[in-house]
């Protein structure tokens, strides 16, 4: 991805050797053959690193941003390497920051309903921990088994737990983070409330790692609810399905997850669901909702005879906690299925008004047949985002590919939505981000990162 126009400074043996002295060479990678596994991440770019850090501390983080600012070469940080849009990577060369052995779960406080992490903590490894003492950590998204917190906060991550519990920012209190110049900031709160100034924190989370390096997060957490139950409902046609999500959501009802697939996705993974009828399906709709056993019973009924009422054609419960683990083992495996199964792949996960999820629906196959692409919808549907899986018998076709999925983006937007949901800019989407942001807004924006990094060495060539 280097070329000739690259405005950095070449990373010398000399500038090198400076890097080792002030981190440790202990903490340097510069063996060609292990920086490779840092050149990608999990969307199509590849940009391999002159050397990589992995910090055990922030004191590290300092040290090694005090050197690019000195010599003015790049510097990336990498949470657990999950994210979709090359934002990881780098896109100039220089250093790659790994942040993945910061991984301590610093405490959990029970009476105060907070945990302080370490950026490099997993996922699931604090859902767990926090479950262990009756509390509850919401943000789910799909790689929530390797993904990093750090790398959540740094693109405000979210996923299915979203339409009840909302995004990463939501529980993110307060932070710790070195900025470009090396100096060392707290922001935020450990308090529910907080208005003391700019809120820094929240602007920081989001901003994929091109202000500043979070090395510590301070995160609210919520007690564990008692119970859950799943709904299964199968459409003939995925627009009923999306008008059902709208009717339960418009009557009242907030499920804690509100998935959906296509009829396309249903006949790539139907056959490893535990019941039969899905593959001849038009539609799949998971809906789930946590709380008092008793309350979420008579809840997940009336769910059902609203699904019922938009013309579902079966409506089944998860009878047990494997056969609910296997419809959302399932449900995560469909992206997998489609990269593997055409040689163009693109993932865009777009997000619509809930009211007019079923109206963008119905408007796909114009889309298909004027760009010659195949597209596979599924997501979030109580929150009205929607991967789209956009693919191709032939990357001969990309081209033509890529003007469908700025004309989609365009009806998207028309619709009040927006372009990504969860997935962030980083390198796959700053083409597209004149057609959200105002010239104006793109300007302030900009002024905001010369604010924080003025000579632009952290994780340049992302969002703009």
């Amino acid at each position: 991805m280097k070329t000739i126009d690259n405005p950095y400074l070449p990373l010398t043996p000399e500038i090198a050797a400076r890097i080792m002295d002030a981190v440790g060479k202990d903490a340097c990678i510069t063996d060609p053959r292990k920086l490779e596994s840092f050149s990608q991440d999990a969307s199509e770019f590849r940009c391999t690193p002159d050397l990589v850090v992995e910090a055990v501390s922030a004191d590290q983080v300092q040290a090694l941003l005090r050197l690019a600012n000195e010599y003015r070469f790049p510097v990336v940080p990498r949470g657990a390497g999950t994210g979709l849009t090359g934002g990881a990577l780098p896109f100039w060369g220089g250093v790659v920051l790994s942040l993945a052995r910061m991984n301590r779960i610093l405490s959990i406080d029970r009476e105060n309903l907070i945990a302080v992490v370490q950026p490099g903590v997993i996922n699931m490894d604090l859902k767990r921990a926090a479950q262990n003492v009756g509390l509850y950590y919401p943000p789910d998204p799909a790689s929530l088994d390797t993904c990093s917190l750090g790398g959540n906060a740094a693109t405000n991550a979210a996923g299915p737990s979203c339409v009840k519990y909302g995004t990463t920012r939501d529980y993110v209190l307060g932070l710790e983070a070195v900025l470009p110049s090396g100096e060392k900031i707290k922001a935020g709160v450990q308090t529910r409330k907080g208005v003391v100034g700019y809120d820094l924190a929240h602007l920081l989370v989001g901003s994929e790692g091109t202000l500043c390096v979070i090395t510590e997060l301070t995160l609210k957490l919520i007690p564990n609810p008692p119970a859950i139950m799943t709904l299964v409902a199968l459409f003939p046609r995925l627009a009923e399905a999306m008008r059902a999500v709208t009717a339960i959501l418009g009557r009242g009802h907030i499920p804690c997850a509100m998935e959906f697939m296509d009829r396309r996705c249903l006949e790539l993974v139907g056959d490893y669901m535990p019941f039969d009828g899905v593959q001849e399906s038009g539609a799949f709709l998971l809906v789930e909702v946590d709380g008092v056993p008793e309350v979420i019973q008579r809840e997940i009924e009336i769910i059902g005879e609203i699904c019922l009422e938009f013309e579902a054609v079966n409506v089944l419960l998860a009878p047990d906690s494997h056969k609910r683990a296997q419809m959302w083992a399932v449900r995560k495996e469909v992206s997998l299925r489609i990269e593997h199964h055409f040689p163009l792949y693109i993932p865009e996960d777009i997000v619509v008004p809930m009211g007019r999820i079923a109206e963008f629906v119905e408007g796909l196959p114009r889309f298909e047949e004027l760009y010659g692409m195949k597209i596979y919808s599924f997501g979030h549907a109580g929150d009205g985002n929607i991967h789209l899986n956009i693919t191709g018998e032939s990357r001969d076709i990309a081209r033509r590919v890529e003007e469908g999925i700025a004309d989609i983006l365009q009806r998207v937007l028309a619709m009040g939505g927006t372009i990504s949901g969860e997935h962030g800019i980083g390198m796959a989407k700053n083409r597209f981000l004149h057609m959200e942001l105002s010239k104006e807004s793109i300007r302030i924006q900009r002024e905001i990162k010369k604010v924080f990094d003025p000579a632009m060495i952290l994780n340049p060539g992302k969002i703009f």
